[in-house]
């Protein structure tokens, strides 16, 4: 069940060009770390770190930015890269970690992937 909060971030979006994608009228996550991004997301926001209209601004960018890279292949398009990108991009904005914390973050991740 949605709080209150996340209720009206997830609204927010319906029938934008930042809105995550759904089926039957859920969110749809293809993968964990999808799951886990939207959850970051919304909780940062609720807490206070950055203001939700904020991150949707960054996501749109994000989103443009790919679409303008990938005129005519959409092929490897994944809505979560983008909130993901968007997401790094808050956290950086807002002080929370700076990129190099981010990327040493990513690195260790990928060393315990492998």
């Amino acid at each position: 069940m949605l709080t209150q909060f996340e209720h009206f971030a997830v609204t927010e979006m319906l029938g934008k060009p930042d809105s995550p994608p759904r089926a039957n009228g859920t969110l749809c996550f293809g993968s964990d770390w999808e799951r886990t991004s939207f959850g970051i997301a919304l909780a940062l926001a609720k807490e206070g770190y950055f203001e939700w209209d904020d991150f949707r601004d960054e996501l749109i960018a994000s989103i443009r930015t790919w679409e303008d890279e990938h005129p005519s292949d959409h092929s490897s398009w994944n809505y979560y890269d983008q909130f993901l990108t968007a997401l790094e991009s808050a956290v950086v904005k807002t002080n929370l970690l700076t990129a190099s914390e981010l990327s040493e973050f990513f690195t260790l991740g990928d060393q315990v992937n492998q």
